[in-house]
């Protein structure tokens, strides 16, 4: 098996037509791959309706149509920024009240077709829910087995810690697993990336709480910059117009000659073997693509390589 990518599910159903949705599913399966990330928001920008749902139930009639798949993969979705009004985003977004939360994995489990999901995310802050309400809300799926555990994705590390001190003082499950936009490439200081929320880089704090908690996992979502490493046709955003990334990049280029392979697997590669490890989350559109991917979660960088890549500024 290979737990150290998951696909990313965000635009099957809208951007990527069920065909397609189809033939990278069953490919990453062939390829022993396991976790499947998703959310009940996607994609609600990408639907007429300006609600979303649509990946849900795109891999939903998938796992029905592959009897016996639903036991080789483990599913992962997102309760928290699913709009209540379209076209009003973020100020209408579902939040992690404890209704919000239960109706939020009702349906889910329906659009999915499946009675259990193994790993639950609360997509991003709720400022006007009390930590407290959330965390109980999802230690409730926890203990009714329909939910195996529970991350948190866009979280500053006080909001994380203060929910993890909440679980423990009540004897319940807390968060084990942070899901933020992580890649080698660093935005230029005072800025943060284009393609994140207010609290969703990973930053030096979050690196420092990850590597003395070690119960808690962490996922990499856009982990290649939308194809920025290696597409002539895609800039990078402006916050990364500073000398740090063209010396990065330099190393990264020295990398890919010595391993005979390219930045974007050498990216992947530094992301999976790092200190916190991490599961890169990859947004594919072709089989290719996701054939480059799981080739970079397999290549196994030298020390010398990583120490060349990390110590580049």
């Amino acid at each position: 098996m290979m737990e150290n990518l998951a696909l990313g599910a965000m635009l099957f159903g809208t951007a990527q037509d069920e065909r397609r949705s189809f033939e990278l599913l069953d490919r990453f399966v062939d390829a022993g791959g396991v976790w499947i990330d998703t959310a009940n928001c996607y994609a609600f920008w990408d639907d007429p309706t300006g609600f979303g749902g649509q990946s849900e139930t795109l891999l939903g009639r998938w796992l029905a149509s592959r009897p016996g798949v639903r036991d080789r993969v483990r599913i992962s979705t997102k309760v928290g920024c699913e709009p209540t009004v379209a076209g009003r985003f973020p100020e209408t977004a579902e939040g992690l009240s404890a209704g919000a939360v239960k109706s939020g994995i009702e349906g889910s489990l329906r659009r999915l077709g499946t009675d259990h999901v193994e790993l639950y995310w609360a997509h991003k802050p709720d400022p006007d829910t009390p930590l407290e309400e959330t965390v109980a809300a999802f230690d409730e799926l926890v203990s009714a087995g329909t939910v195996g555990r529970f991350g948190c994705s866009n979280y500053p590390v006080w909001q994380i810690e203060r929910a993890r001190q909440i679980a423990r003082a009540h004897g319940g499950a807390g968060f084990t697993a942070v899901q933020q936009h992580h890649t080698y490439l660093q935005p230029r200081p005072a800025t943060r990336p284009t393609v994140v929320h207010r609290f969703g880089a990973v930053t030096d704090e979050v690196l420092h709480y990850l590597e003395h908690h070690p119960d808690m996992a962490l996922w990499a979502y856009t982990p290649l910059l939308s194809g920025r490493y290696t597409r002539a046709d895609k800039p990078l955003p402006a916050e990364y117009d500073h000398p740090g990334t063209a010396r990065r990049l330099a190393v990264l280029d020295e990398i890919a000659a010595e391993t005979g392979t390219n930045r974007n697997r050498v990216v992947l590669a530094w992301l999976t073997g790092g200190n916190p490890a991490a599961t890169p989350i990859v947004g594919v559109s072709t089989v290719e693509q996701l054939d480059e991917a799981v080739a970079g979660v397999s290549l196994e960088l030298t020390a010398d390589q990583r120490e060349r890549l990390d110590s580049a500024v």
